[in-house]
């Protein structure tokens, strides 16, 4: 990729509860601008990717703020094969969550793991379009997201040039709409924006991300929503790349306050076709691996 380099896209995912203090309500299982900065709409590289995106969030929510901080290891394979003309790529991620509401004590725990195949399609001139079908497993850390639910992920990626721009929109459907304690399940809509330019080793834009619940049968629901805007640098050390980026929400809604959350993504490539990417080009696409 890493997101989601792995992209982010990776990503790929982690289940964190909004941090409203209202047990009756959840977010959605796929965290809100975990796939900023990976090129998912593209192929990558063939080989596999160890990732790991960390982030650490205060939300201002009166009188005390909410804090969480979420952790997501992940390994990427960008295989061989194809199906109808598309690179088969497989991603597992297993999140790490830590959380505290309105300034109480800190609660942490393993979150829902991710299991997803992709089909990249190359369509040439560095447009590149993705399709990720993948399923959160049910999980039984109470304070995030139980039940099981169907990921599906549409990215489209512009990568020549030493630009790298991605939309990538994540639809989640969850098969149970409410927890074993009654918490409520929505499915969710989210898109993570990428625009970077590349100097040399160094990677640099601006990024957003935006997320809404989608509408339920429920009359007491309030439907949690927030639009997010930063900056990403990312830096190519040959043997891994970096990534770190800011963001913070311009809009909310039923959130209890508005985020300031910073992001750190780690790459490590091992298994790659050296003919393929050369060693200092691990969180790019193929296309510009080959220098096309």
């Amino acid at each position: 990729m890493t997101k989601r380099t792995l992209a982010a896209r990776f990503g790929l995912a982690a289940c964190i509860t909004a941090l409203t203090g209202q047990a009756a309500f959840a977010a959605s299982a796929a965290q809100p601008g975990q796939t900023i900065g990976v090129p998912f709409g593209a192929p990558f590289p063939k080989g596999f990717y160890a990732v790991n995106l960390s982030s650490f969030g205060v939300r201002d929510t009166a009188p005390l703020n909410s804090e969480s901080n979420v952790n997501l290891p992940t390994l990427l394979w960008a295989t061989p094969f194809s199906v109808l003309g598309g690179q088969v790529q497989f991603i597992f991620v297993a999140p790490i969550v830590a959380s505290s509401v309105r300034g109480a004590a800190y609660n942490s725990g393993w979150g829902q793991p991710l299991l997803a195949g992709q089909l990249a399609w190359d369509l040439g001139s560095g447009v590149g379009v993705s399709y990720l079908l993948g399923g959160y497993l049910p999980w039984d850390t109470r304070f995030l997201t139980q039940s099981a639910s169907l990921s599906h992920r549409f990215a489209i990626t512009y990568a020549a040039n030493d630009w790298a721009i991605t939309g990538n929109l994540l639809y989640g459907h969850m098969l149970e709409s409410r927890s074993p304690t009654g918490v409520l399940y929505p499915d969710y809509l989210n898109l993570d924006v990428t625009l970077t330019k590349k100097f040399g080793k160094w990677q640099v834009g601006p990024v957003a991300f935006a997320s809404t619940d989608l509408p339920t049968n429920v009359a007491s629901y309030r439907q949690q929503g927030q639009i997010a805007v930063g900056g990403l640098v990312g830096y190519n050390f040959g043997f891994m790349n970096v990534q770190g980026y800011v963001t913070r929400d311009v809009v909310e809604r039923n959130y209890g306050g508005l985020e300031t959350r910073g992001w750190l993504r780690v790459v490590v490539p091992f298994g790659q076709d050296k003919g393929e990417a050369a060693a200092n080009r691990t969180l790019v696409t193929r296309q510009q691996a080959q220098g096309r």
